[in-house]
């Protein structure tokens, strides 16, 4: 994914505020990236429009080297379900549904994916996030760092190949945060292109590269490795 001189700029009664001031960078596949900065400086707006959860007031979003701003309604729900998992701070699992449901969800939209298979997907996906003991259990079952684990195999359900997380250890002790990290990190090892909103300076030891915001705007880019 592509941001070319990206703006965003949110109008209220009283004030005109610039979330973003031409936002230029290329996320490569393979890579963890973090994104930093202080409260207001426009990660989450940022975060939103790669997504395709919000759209820019200037600027161009590529996705596989075809720009996408302009596409239909229908056209940015088609990559979003095939191209984007998201990762939130809170998990937004449904409670009334077992570990396995909640993973299950996002198949039964994707026409490749057939019935017979959604299970046996699900079972893989928990598996690989060491939950294969916890398939059965509610969300009010499980702890925080396993929700996050049940919301990260979710995030997998269509095999995207862009993450999105937005500040996901938010809610996570010292040790889960540290574990789900280490995940999204081996993920990124895997091929993906895995985005990190945090505030958390632990992304750094996971993280290939850490840009930060202030104000709109891309002040500094460290590579890490």
């Amino acid at each position: 994914m592509e941001l070319k001189n990206i703006s965003k700029v949110y109008h209220t009664k009283k004030e005109k505020v610039e979330a973003l001031k031409d936002f230029s960078y290329k996320f490569d596949d393979g890579k963890l990236i973090a994104i930093m900065g202080h409260s207001g400086s426009g990660k989450s707006t940022l975060i939103k429009i790669m997504g395709l959860m919000d759209t820019c007031d200037e600027g161009k979003i590529i996705i596989d080297d075809k720009v996408v701003n302009d596409l239909s309604e229908k056209e940015l729900a088609d990559i979003r379900m095939n191209n984007i998992g998201f990762v939130f701070q809170d998990y937004y699992l449904d409670i009334d549904l077992k570990a396995i449901d909640n993973v299950i969800l996002p198949m039964i939209i994707n026409d490749n994916i057939s019935r017979s298979d959604r299970k046996k997907k699900a079972e893989y996906l928990l598996k690989f996030v060491g939950l294969d003991k916890r398939i059965n259990h509610y969300p009010k079952e499980l702890s925080g760092g396993e929700q996050q684990r049940v919301a990260i195999a979710r995030c997998l359900a269509n095999d995207p190949n862009i993450i999105l997380c937005d500040e996901p250890t938010g809610n996570l002790d010292e040790d889960n945060e540290e574990t789900i990290f280490k995940m999204l990190s081996d993920l990124s090892k895997k091929g993906k292109c895995v985005v990190v909103v945090s505030h958390s300076n632990e992304i750094k030891k996971y993280a290939d590269e850490v840009i930060y915001l202030k104000g709109g705007k891309l002040v500094k880019n460290n590579e890490t490795k």
